[in-house]
């Protein structure tokens, strides 16, 4: 079978003819042709433990044996309970000396993927406000370049053209602010420390042209994955923005779909800031491909409140605490913790930008190569020394994209990245199983990948 126009699939590409993927092993995947390919962004950050993995394939075959659903209006289940206090545990552990952060304790809430996890943490954070009788907070500031989700919802904290724009009508006008993103915004009499806080001030801008008494939640990625390409925040960024969100009584709301679970190094990407959200999201690497799930963590004092007011969170999707689902979340936790996996991906990260800064060097087209952990972003430009942006008419990623899949690579080209429109980057999310071995065939494949491309 091949996919084409014989095919009855609804393509997200209908133009593109897809190889036929038949089998996946350790951190390579295979088409129907044999033709092999090197995992080098987990997809788009999921795939962290690679393909076939015996101990997680065991983990959800036992719990289809014994349980694979039971709909959670009605029971709860083993395997939600358990990946439940693991990440309420994570998160406490991650709160460091905060010893009021989680106040009462986290709780978590299933779903079945990043979307439906920041879809479920809008209504969370209006909810709550509503339970404290503050019934005008109904805003949600997010930020530009940013990216949260394909549902109306979270397609409205999105501040990225490209993919808000065709349903621009369906989605709310939310306020956004620019994301603090040192390569284009940083200026050269400035040092990280005073970038981060003059970043973090236009968030008091917007509160003040809004009314905090009007706004419910500031939502973030801890690191910008997506739409500008694995940017981290500079200086004390995130703890300035903690301090303006407590001072104005405004729930911080982090999104780690792709930079949580590991992916950048520690469990939370948070943990690497200073400070500790109401709100973090999960999904991607929290059930490796091996089953969609996605997780809102929410600290005690946000379920208490609307608990107290309500009785219950008034939302709902079918698959919530799906057992199977959680079974290989509970699975991918354990093994990261038992195999010592996050040094691993501070190690393999390490090593992947240095060998990327040795071998792009001297690259007329590299802008910057950035990241954090085992995400990775490489910019793109028409220029090294102005950072002018390639044009988007050049149609650089999927080109990137299609050279990357005949070199036998898997990588995650974007574009947009300097304005919403101009701009492109390669973002690179290997399995946390990396070997040295693996580092230099990605950055081999890579360089033949972009050594016949043109950037003008």
């Amino acid at each position: 079978m091949n996919s084409g126009s014989k095919s009855d699939v609804f393509y997200r590409d209908p133009t593109n003819d897809y190889p036929v993927a038949v089998r996946g092993e350790g951190v390579y995947v295979y088409d129907a042709n044999g033709r092999q390919y090197l995992d080098g962004s987990g997809g788009a950050a999921i795939s962290c433990l690679g393909y076939c993995h015996p101990e997680l394939t065991s983990a959800i075959k036992n719990q289809l044996d014994s349980l694979a659903f039971a709909h959670t209006t009605a029971f709860t289940n083993q395997p939600q309970e358990q990946l439940a206090e693991r990440l309420a545990e994570r998160f406490r552990l991650a709160s460091g000396d905060e010893a009021d952060a989680t106040r009462n304790g986290a709780k978590v809430y299933f779903v079945s993927g990043g979307s439906e996890a920041n879809e479920t943490a809008i209504k969370l954070a209006r909810q709550y406000w509503v339970a404290r009788g503050c019934d005008s907070k109904q805003l949600m500031i997010s930020r530009n370049q940013s990216y949260h989700g394909n549902t109306l919802g979270a397609l409205s904290l999105a501040g990225n053209p490209g993919r808000s724009k065709l349903y621009g009508p369906l989605l709310q006008k939310w306020p956004k602010i620019d994301a603090c993103y040192a390569y284009r915004h940083q200026r050269p009499d400035e040092d990280s420390i005073a970038y981060g806080k003059r970043s973090a001030a236009t968030l008091e801008s917007a509160i003040e042209e809004h009314g905090a008494e009007n706004i419910a939640a500031f939502f973030a990625e801890t690191v910008v994955g997506a739409t500008l390409g694995a940017v981290t925040a500079s200086g004390n960024y995130f703890r300035e923005i903690r301090e303006i969100c407590d001072r104005h009584e405004i729930l911080l709301v982090l999104d780690e779909v792709m930079a949580g679970s590991g992916r950048t190094g520690s469990w939370f990407a948070f943990e690497r800031e200073g400070i500790v959200p109401d709100i973090v999201t999960l999904a991607k690497a929290l059930g490796a491909g091996y089953q969609p799930i996605g997780a809102v963590v929410a600290q005690g004092f946000i379920h208490d409140t609307i608990v107290d007011a309500f009785g219950q969170f008034a939302h709902g999707h079918t698959y919530v605490g799906h057992a199977t689902a959680t079974a290989a979340g509970l699975a991918v936790e354990s093994i990261i913790a038992q195999q010592d996996l996050l040094a691993n991906v501070n190690a393999m990260g390490t090593l992947l930008k240095k060998e990327l800064a040795a071998v792009f060097e001297d690259h007329p087209h590299i802008g910057d190569i950035r990241g954090r952990g085992l995400l990775v972003g490489i910019e793109l430009v028409k220029d090294r020394q102005s950072r002018e942006p390639v044009d988007a008419a050049l149609g650089l990623p999927e080109t990137i994209r299609r050279a990357a899949m005949d070199n036998g690579l898997i990588c995650y080209p974007g574009g947009g990245t300097a304005d919403g429109i101009n701009g492109a980057h390669i973002l690179l999310a290997p399995p946390y199983i990396y070997t040295a071995a693996h580092v230099d065939e990605l950055v081999t494949k890579l360089k033949r990948t972009l050594a016949p491309l043109s950037f003008v």
